[in-house]
């Protein structure tokens, strides 16, 4: 069985350390915990893990956050993988630093690489997890905030929360979304 995760965030290496590319450092603890690298295709960098005699083909859209639609239209098409097999990860203001959020459908709550996705699709009915990057920032700062580097005390609590969402992921492949949401939330 094939899956395809998409981990929102910007290319370059002037983004990887930023909140908004949170879902880049999922993919990057998902693929480094495999040994696999992750190479450019269309639209996308690629890298495929297996897990349980699942194929996860991790996918890092090239196109910026305010077109991952596009990439994930595109590969989805490509893989013919349908949307009960996809899940989208990215980074959320509403929510606590590292709080986990797993849903099988939902608003873009205002992120642009979701409103895009939601554009492409035609809907919202697929599977994101929520990684909460927090909201202190003032009245008018929020595009300064998510695209600014992790704090001291983040970074600190990162590695934890990464290896959380590996095995989320592993979980949803294996287990399907429901069990997985009720296993994840709020952790």
């Amino acid at each position: 069985m094939k899956y395809l995760v998409f981990g929102l965030g910007n290319i370059g290496s002037e983004y990887s350390e930023t909140r908004h590319n949170i879902g880049f450092k999922i993919l990057d603890e998902l693929a480094g915990s495999s040994g696999i690298f992750f190479e450019p295709d269309k639209l996308a960098s690629k890298a495929v893990v297996k897990f349980k005699g699942r194929q996860i083909i991790l996918l890092k859209p090239s196109t910026y956050m305010n077109l991952s639609g596009k990439a994930v239209n595109y590969w989805m098409q490509k893989e013919k993988v349908p949307i009960d097999r996809v899940l989208v990860l990215t980074d959320d203001i509403a929510l606590p630093f590292g709080k986990l959020r797993l849903r099988g459908k939902g608003s873009d709550g205002g992120h642009n690489g979701l409103k895009n996705i939601n554009q492409m699709l035609g809907h919202n009915k697929y599977a994101r997890l929520r990684f909460g990057v927090g909201n202190d920032f003032n009245p008018g700062s929020q595009a300064n905030y998510v695209l600014g580097e992790w704090n001291s005390e983040e970074k600190s609590l990162l590695p934890e929360r990464l290896e959380m969402c590996t095995k989320l992921v592993q979980s949803f492949v294996s287990i399907g979304l429901g069990q997985t949401m009720s296993q994840f939330n709020n952790k």
